[in-house]
């Protein structure tokens, strides 16, 4: 079964950028290859119960376990040692990173305050897009009553488009809402 991102990509994406664009070969034409979601918990070193909230926030959000991220250097100032717990990172492919994306552009976010659109000056260079969001409860899976603490997560769209014109026009067929210029 078809999520409606994938039906949306082959029936009005694909022929849009290869108009657009000049793809000979539907292969050429960019797609998405995965999300990657970090949430940093560098204030969750101590503290193992706020750790697992956490975690656990982050796999309602994605429908997927998180890896929780170890410390590769120990940094004094920071009180933080080698191999301690300092973050939870997620990598969707496929079906349920069509079905994040769809949640993503039409649940969460028209769920911010005041919002205009997302950045146009995340693109990498290299055809990929960093979303930053402040807090989690935009999400619809999140209770608000059971959050101790309010976090924010990284949310990476890697996709094979070359340039970051490419991908901006690739990501913004697929309903992600860029603010105008």
């Amino acid at each position: 079964m078809a999520t409606r991102i994938k039906e949306k990509y082959l029936a009005e994406a694909v022929p849009a950028l290869k108009q657009k664009f000049g793809y000979k070969n539907i292969m050429e034409v960019p797609k998405l290859a995965k999300i990657v979601i970090n949430m940093g918990l560098g204030d969750c070193k101590d503290n193992a119960k706020a750790m697992e909230m956490a975690v656990s926030e982050l796999t309602q959000i994605a429908g997927q376990k998180p890896l929780v991220t170890k410390a590769k250097k120990s940094i004094a100032n920071f009180k933080v040692r080698e191999g301690m717990n300092v973050g939870a990172k997620v990598t969707l492919r496929g079906e349920r990173m069509e079905e994040f994306m769809d949640k993503l552009v039409s649940v969460a976010l028209p769920r911010v305050r005041d919002f205009r659109g997302v950045s146009t000056k995340a693109f990498d260079g290299r055809g990929n897009y960093a979303l930053g969001i402040r807090e989690q409860l935009l999400f619809p899976e999140i209770e608000y009553d059971k959050v101790e603490k309010i976090r924010g997560m990284e949310i990476i769209f890697v996709t094979t488009a070359k340039s970051d014109e490419e991908c901006k026009e690739l990501l913004s067929q697929l309903g992600m809402p860029f603010a105008q210029a």
